[in-house]
């Protein structure tokens, strides 16, 4: 069993179906109710049933029908739809150490067996990979969210059993090694290839800013979401504003940080910023437009004596299962990494960058 912990709206003390405010980011998005429904899962009969209940109960409508012009949510509906993003971003990773820190308690109390503590840099294809292993008969994967850096640390004090970073290439240059190469000079450090990912700018749906490159983001002034520093993706992002001869000082909203992809992507959807830096599925899981610039590379660490467990040699089968890579076909911006197998640090950076 796996717990969780998620924001929720209440009215008159009971609950808004969480569906129903799934359902109204698919209408934003989409501009259509038969494609939203289509989208949330419901049926249409249900889901404008229970619609209607909300609007009774609020005293309020939430969604407009217009003939000819599809489906528009009202100025509360928008405003519902924005502060749910909105906080979710802000408190992802509250909610996520809770829910770890409650998980482990379990763990322990129930003996429910060898559960790994993964600390990593966030990505979509992991959290999913922690959520399933255990439905699919593997281990429990307590997941700690941390920058790249951060991660490589915890690991090394072990403090953790596995430590997930990732690597950029900047264009025409060598993986983007050296801020890591402290941190894995350790001789018993196995790595594992878990993905590789697209890296960009994220902004709003359309591009409405024209924020093409990062010239761009300099020249226009457009109100820019960072990521916290330690983090892999601000190493990069440092790195292409080194590249391009941009000074950070130039980067409105260089000092506005958020600590993961999902978040960034939740600033610029509620239209608190114009433009963020991140990973394409960020961009796609809150309907936004994304610019790739680079390519980049996620590893899962981890010292020999861990990777000899069962429950790591479970976790690492799993990433050649069908199941595995299905979730990471699925996931915009991502590629299969090919053979999964473990490697020493030299082995791994050997390989090509594709």
């Amino acid at each position: 069993m796996k717990l969780s912990i998620g924001l929720r709206w209440l009215a008159d003390g009971v609950e808004i179906d969480r569906r129903l405010i799934d359902l109204m980011c698919a209408i934003e998005e989409r501009g259509s109710l038969k494609q939203a429904i289509g989208a949330a899962g419901m049926s249409y009969r249900h889901a404008w049933e229970r619609l209607g209940r909300l609007e009774s109960a609020l005293g309020a409508r939430l969604v407009e029908l217009e003939r000819g012009r599809g489906a528009n949510l009202t100025s509360l509906g928008k405003q519902l739809v924005t502060k749910t993003r909105d906080m979710e971003g802000q408190l992802k990773g509250e909610l996520q150490r809770a829910a770890l820190e409650l998980n482990r308690s379990y763990a322990r109390n129930t003996k429910a067996g060898d559960v790994l503590l993964a600390c990593a840099s966030h990505d979509f294809a992991l959290d999913r990979l922690a959520d399933m292993l255990p439905r699919r008969g593997g281990p429990g994967v307590e997941l700690r969210i941390q920058g790249s850096l951060d991660a490589l640390a915890t690991l090394a004090r072990k403090g953790c059993d596995i430590a997930g970073f990732h690597v950029p290439a900047l264009p025409g240059r060598q993986p983007l090694i050296e801020p890591f190469r402290p941190l894995l000079r350790n001789r018993s450090l196995r790595l594992v290839r878990f993905a590789d990912r697209r890296q960009g700018l994220i902004v709003a749906k359309g591009n409405p800013a024209g924020v093409a490159s990062l010239p761009d983001l300099a020249r226009q002034q457009a109100r820019f979401v960072n990521r916290q520093p330690g983090s892999g993706t601000r190493l990069f992002f440092d790195a292409l504003l080194a590249a391009h001869r941009i000074r950070p000082a130039q980067i409105n909203g260089y000092r506005h940080e958020e600590f993961t992809h999902a978040a960034v992507a939740a600033m610029i959807a509620s239209g608190a910023a114009d433009a963020g830096f991140g990973i394409e599925a960020a961009a796609a899981q809150h309907g936004l437009s994304f610019v790739p610039l680079a390519s980049e590379r996620y590893f899962l660490a981890m010292r020999e004596s861990v990777a000899a467990r069962s429950s790591a040699q479970m976790l690492l089968a799993a990433l050649s299962s069908r199941w595995f890579r299905q979730i990471v076909r699925g996931l915009p911006g991502y590629t299969e990494p090919g053979r999964v197998e473990l490697a020493s640090v030299q082995e791994a950076f050997a390989q090509p960058q594709s």
